[in-house]
């Protein structure tokens, strides 16, 4: 024998604890820098923003056609006769407007996403005294995202 001790190599307890430490850090710092809620509900506004333009865009094409005759005195029912700024769901349990299908809208009015239907698009419409439509998702007001409000546009 050569008298040496047989010496081996490795890493110590204290070392991988601090590993995993640091690995644990460094995961909870990218998932609150991600923050996959606030990017879902980031998403559901987008679609949302997308739907009311998409509405007030078949609305507006709808009146065009139709030589500025309100959509009350159409096919598409719920909505008062005479303007009184009341916003009223969309749906066709409120206002309907499924006259916009399918020639200013391909197959159906859209819904919100988190949990519309045909009966309740979760999107509301007010028809003002001024002659002025305007389409609203509420729900645009999510919790995941601070200062959000419900979005609103009109023609």
């Amino acid at each position: 024998m050569h008298g040496k001790k047989a010496t081996t190599r490795g890493f110590t307890l204290i070392e991988i604890l601090v590993v995993i430490g640091m690995i644990a850090l460094l995961a909870t710092v990218v998932l609150v820098a991600i923050n996959p809620g606030r990017q879902f509900a980031q998403a559901r506004n987008a679609q949302r923003e997308s739907h009311v333009n998409t509405i007030l865009n078949a609305l507006g094409q709808h009146l065009a056609d139709n030589k500025g005759v309100a959509i009350a005195a159409s096919n598409c029912t719920g909505l008062s006769t005479v303007p009184d700024d009341t916003p009223r769901q969309i749906g066709t349990g409120a206002v309907n407007l499924g006259c916009l299908v399918p020639t200013y809208l391909p197959t159906a009015i859209p819904v919100d996403p988190t949990g519309g239907t045909a009966a309740d698009t979760l999107y509301t419409i007010t028809a003002s005294t001024s002659g002025r439509y305007t389409v609203c998702a509420p729900l645009h007001a999510e919790a995941a995202i601070s200062g959000s409000a419900a979005y609103c546009l009109s023609r």
